[in-house]
């Protein structure tokens, strides 16, 4: 178990393509490791991620990175707009309660913004339901899980160490470096 402010790495999973076989084998190991349930899981939108989750532990909440979707929405217009869209989308994701934030989307929606960009607000309610489950916590406790930033900067490091060495004759001599 980590100790408090500290985060704990399950572990590494090597592999060349990511797909649903390999989320599924990757959920299947801590699981077959004896952990019995995830309370929340939070996914930036990998192919089959989220049912390999619930196929592994079935009590899980799936909660989508609310970072992604908004880098997702930003998408949609140029960059020029992204300030004005993420303001406008702020709302939406701050609301106290999901039926706010689902009142805001749709307010989004009429807006001149939303008739602009229509497939901004189809994308939140394609996920709607892999959004609200963070509303279920306190102003605090969504900081956390409203992102995936904590395991990104992990991978981020991850690459900075097997960037400078290039070419690993193996999996085993990559996992040893890292």
């Amino acid at each position: 178990m980590a100790k408090p402010g500290y985060k704990e790495i399950l572990g590494i999973w090597i592999e060349p393509t990511e797909g649903a076989k390999f989320w599924l084998r990757v959920m299947n190991e801590p699981r077959d490791r004896g952990t019995q349930d995830l309370l929340i899981a939070v996914v930036d939108g990998l192919k089959g991620f989220s049912e390999a989750i619930t196929s592994a532990f079935p009590k899980t909440v799936v909660q989508t990175c609310i970072v992604h979707l908004i880098r997702y929405s930003m998408q949609f217009c140029s960059w020029r707009e992204h300030r004005v869209v993420a303001a406008v989308l702020k709302p939406v994701y701050q609301a106290a309660l999901a039926a706010v934030a689902r009142e805001r989307l749709e307010d989004f929606d009429r807006s001149p913004l939303g008739h602009k960009f229509p497939a901004i607000a189809q994308s939140w309610r394609r996920n709607w339901e892999q959004v609200i489950p963070f509303f279920a916590f306190a102003p605090r406790v969504r900081k956390i899980l409203h992102t995936t930033n904590a395991i990104e900067s992990l991978n981020d490091q991850v690459r900075k160490a097997v960037r400078v060495w290039g070419h690993f004759p193996s999996e085993e001599a990559a996992t040893k470096l890292i």
